[in-house]
């Protein structure tokens, strides 16, 4: 079972190092305090159906005059403070008349937790979906080095009120220079049958509507909002031709999973929810209500080969038809027993970031800095949930979609069990769809509409 991160309590930033000494001896009762006001969030989510457990709130009433306990929790958090104060000022005596400094005390209020919450990898954690998987593909440095250019100026259009033009200006120059100069690099990286598509992406990458010298327009022009749609274009376009330079995995499987279906790159799924009550979703913009709506996820075969391709197979063989939707804590799961009949479990398999292949029925140490390619903490996820038997091996059938929300969320932003399934793709179309399913509601039919020919199944399954 996956172990969500407990309360964390971030110690305060001193200024000050002897602050931090003074701290050091006194956390232990500042820590008992806290507790008082410490709110424990459940886990979001439990492996399997049975196991899923309803997120358990716990809050403090505070009453108008002032109780026992709250007295003496006034009159403890004052004596926590003046004994610092008094430590602060016992290690400056101390350090001014020893020549010999306090080795291990500089370090010793800086948690784990903290290091992840104010680690710079958190900060460009995907948050949505699109980001991730176009991260995810394994293409060209020429080609990272155009994206990363480009993805840095979706942060500065963040910044409120006067933005970085020139800042985004020499990112579009660089990444123009690397698209110019690598041409040739580029275009080599891409098989002989798909070179002429791949020429037709670059000069559109150039030269397009939403293409890098249009991008440098806009933004010479300060226009944030034309800034913003030609930026969208111009990375569609960059991961498009990053996926011609990625025709199959980058990697070789173990030989134990050789007997596994697997995907060698993209797939798109796409279901059909059906609302069995007489209600309907809601219609989009000038739409009609209707009783079914489509959702459809990108699966990565990138990062996952096994678990996407275990997926796609089911969907093929049309084990997700008819299912009914279960709406759980943060997510909407999916079982089927037509996975189950297969006689082996897939193992958990999550690729790190910057590492060249997955791991294998191993979670990551969030808390040590390791971060998934596919994270679990955007909305709309797609996962497989943990096997029966052990939480090294996914359930052979059973998915959820994750419902991120970040008011929810750990340290950093960071789901409470980040790192502890194997998430292999994400909802790209229909995430409003999401929040409108109840439990109930079915899957009319779930196909596999692109990937069909990445598909590769073992001889026993041809």
């Amino acid at each position: 079972m996956a172990s969500p991160l407990s309360c964390s309590i971030i110690s305060p930033k001193f200024t000050h190092s002897f602050q931090n000494k003074a701290f050091f001896f006194t956390t232990r009762l500042h820590l008992s305090l806290t507790a008082f006001r410490c709110t424990t969030p459940a886990s979001p989510i439990h492996a399997t159906l049975p196991r899923i457990a309803a997120k358990n709130s716990a809050s403090l009433e505070l009453t108008k005059r002032p109780t026992a306990p709250s007295i003496l929790l006034t009159h403890l958090e004052s004596t926590v403070k003046q004994f610092q104060s008094l430590m602060a000022m016992i290690f400056i005596f101390i350090e001014i008349a020893s020549p010999v400094p306090l080795y291990g005390l500089q370090d010793a209020s800086i948690s784990p937790a903290e290091a992840v919450l104010y680690s710079p990898e958190t900060k460009t954690l995907p948050r949505t979906g699109e980001l991730a998987l176009r991260r995810a593909i394994p293409a060209n440095t020429n080609m990272k080095t155009i994206q990363d250019s480009l993805e840095d100026i979706s942060y500065l259009l963040r910044i409120p009120q006067r933005k970085p033009f020139g800042t985004m200006e020499g990112n579009v120059k660089k990444a123009l220079k690397v698209a110019t100069d690598e041409k040739a690099s580029i275009l080599a990286n891409i098989p002989a049958e798909l070179k002429e598509e791949g020429s037709v992406l670059y000069t559109s990458l150039i030269d397009g509507k939403g293409g890098l010298q249009k991008l440098l327009q806009y933004i010479k022009d300060k226009d944030p909002d034309k800034v913003s749609v030609c930026l969208a274009s111009t990375l569609d376009t960059v991961a498009q031709l990053e996926l011609l330079q990625a025709p199959g995995l980058s990697f070789l499987l173990p030989d134990q999973y050789l007997k596994y279906p697997r995907l060698t790159g993209r797939g798109i799924v796409e279901f059909t929810v059906e609302k069995v009550d007489g209600s309907t979703f809601s219609p989009e913009a000038a739409g009609e209500a209707k009783s079914t709506a489509k959702i459809q996820v990108v699966i990565d075969g990138y990062s996952t080969p096994l678990t996407a391709g275990n997926f796609a197979k089911l969907v093929v063989d049309g084990a997700y038809d008819g299912m009914k939707l279960t709406c759980a804590n943060q997510a909407i799961l999916v079982d089927s027993e037509v996975g189950k009949a297969t006689g082996y479990n897939v193992p958990l398999e999550i690729k790190p970031s910057g590492q060249f292949e997955p791991l294998y029925r191993t979670t990551l140490s969030i808390q040590d800095g390791e971060l998934p390619v596919l994270p679990l903490s955007v909305y709309g996820a797609v996962a497989m949930a943990h096997s029966d038997v052990s939480d090294e091996n996914s359930s052979p059938s059973q998915f959820f979609f994750y419902l991120y929300d970040k008011r929810n969320s750990g340290l950093g932003g960071l789901s409470f069990d980040e790192g502890q399934f194997s998430v292999f793709g994400y909802t790209t179309i229909g995430r409003d769809i999401l929040l409108q399913i109840k439990t109930g509601d079915i899957i009319r039919s779930a196909k596999l509409v692109e990937g069909q020919d990445r598909l590769v199944l073992p001889p026993q399954e041809n």
